[in-house]
């Protein structure tokens, strides 16, 4: 803490006076700390360009596969089947007989007011005839749910009110669904412990009175080419067949004993619109590193603004290696041929029409020459934003490492100006102290002469 005197003999305003000769003194390190802050936002715009580049490159991968042109739609006579298409794909036209859905295994028991055993032992057997004994904590209707559930056998048990007995007392049922559908999610719930099962004494809770195995789990079934003499049939423990043709899942939903047609074909809408995204994506960061290397020329007292990538050589390179790698030809033929060009301004566009109708005239050589623009601007990109050795990855790096050494440096500097600080008010703490003692002197040789005796030299 700074001592204030402000002239306590001297009259002089000693904090402003130290306030002024400190902001002489720390001119140097104010020009320091704003090339550090022009470093960092310089490094900030770097790293967002380097995120953009590292996601283009993503996506020139993947359009460099042939995946982005490689888009199908898939079409159902009917509402009851539905189709999903997954990579892989590839178009055809197929006429599919639903004979079943599948199901789940359902079981109620017989109502009554508790469960008939006690204690309640029961054994759970699925479908492989794999076998579980459970005992619950007491006779009610809701503990024995309570243990089959707790159980993890896959068979879920929920408890149903079903009216009352002669005597009017209420009593339920237990509803056990399998937790899957399908012919394996089968079960049979046994009253008795497994020795019973397996002496063959237990009795069936299915078999009982009043009870009733309500659905059976069984399978889906469809049938391809029905009626011929290829006819396949097909099942699945789901309604959901996967990969019922390369790359192709059909959801069944109802029966029908009418052929439903199902269909994949090129959706060349989505292969124009695929193509276009990626090409604009290309474009929309050439004009960022285009705008953000435009020097603004200030007119009257105004400066002239550099853009945060003015000078740049590593971004300015980077602008030309993804230009020549969009518009430079493929085995001598012109990205221009396909609707993809680059105008005298450096512009990026894409004609959609063009390319839909040079990708509807020749598909093959479209895609071959789409995919080999999308492979070099993936090289490019990659070349640049390599987490590891990437040009720009290094530039932000060395940037960094400038700010490092500039923070390092502040904070001499403040260890410096504060030490500064220190010394001038010590000198001017010592220059009042000098000020009073030659004032009190002042004032005593005064008081002294004031106090001599007067002679008077005139002659009488």
């Amino acid at each position: 803490m700074g001592i204030a005197l402000d002239g306590l003999v001297s009259g002089l305003n000693t904090t402003e006076l130290i306030n002024a000769l400190m902001d002489v003194q720390a001119i140097p390190r104010n020009l320091m700390s704003a090339k550090a802050d022009d470093k960092k936002l310089i490094i900030s715009q770097l790293q967002t360009l380097n995120t953009s580049l590292q996601d283009l490159a993503a996506k020139a991968k993947t359009a460099a596969s042939g995946e982005s042109l490689n888009t199908f739609s898939a079409t159902s006579s009917s509402n009851n089947v539905t189709v999903a298409l997954r990579p892989g794909a590839a178009a055809l036209t197929a006429d599919i007989v639903v004979d079943r859905l599948a199901q789940k295994h359902t079981v109620v028991t017989a109502a009554s007011a508790e469960w008939p055993d006690a204690p309640p032992t029961l054994t759970l057997e699925n479908a492989a005839g794999e076998r579980l004994e459970i005992t619950a904590s007491s006779s009610s209707m809701t503990d024995v749910a309570r243990a089959i559930n707790s159980a993890g056998f896959g068979i879920s048990a929920s408890v149903v009110a079903a009216g009352t007995d002669v005597d009017g007392n209420p009593v339920q049922r237990l509803q056990l669904i399998s937790a899957e559908s399908g012919a394996d999610s089968a079960f049979r719930v046994f009253r008795g412990d497994e020795a019973a099962v397996a002496a063959g004494t237990a009795a069936d809770v299915a078999t009982a009175p009043g009870a009733a195995v309500v659905t059976t789990g069984s399978d889906a079934q469809v049938r391809l080419w029905a009626g011929t003499a290829a006819e396949q049939v097909i099942t699945s423990s789901k309604n959901t067949f996967t990969d019922l043709f390369a790359g192709v899942d059909v959801t069944v939903t109802a029966a029908s004993a009418d052929p439903v047609t199902v269909g994949v074909a090129v959706d060349d809408k989505a292969r124009t619109t695929a193509a276009a995204d990626f090409v604009k994506q290309i474009a929309s960061l050439l004009t960022r590193i285009d705008n953000g290397s435009k020097a603004t020329v200030g007119t009257g007292d105004d400066a002239t603004t550099l853009g945060v990538f003015t000078g740049d050589s590593t971004v300015r390179a980077l602008r030309q290696s993804l230009a020549q790698a969009v518009q430079h030809p493929i085995d001598g033929v012109s990205p221009s041929s396909i609707g993809i060009s680059i105008d005298r301004y450096g512009v990026l566009t894409i004609d959609e029409t063009k390319f839909a109708a040079a990708l509807a005239d020749d598909p093959d050589a479209v895609t071959a020459m789409f995919t080999g623009v999308a492979e070099r601007v993936q090289q490019t990109a990659e070349t640049y934003s390599d987490k590891y050795d990437g040009l720009l990855t290094a530039r932000i790096t060395g940037q960094q490492s400038e700010v490092d050494s500039l923070g390092r440096q502040l904070e001499s500097w403040d260890v410096r100006l504060e030490q500064r600080r220190a010394t001038l008010e010590r000198t001017y703490a010592r220059l009042e102290t000098m000020l009073s003692q030659m004032q009190s002197q002042s004032a005593y040789l005064t008081s002294q002469l004031s106090s001599l005796p007067s002679y008077d030299t005139g002659s009488n």
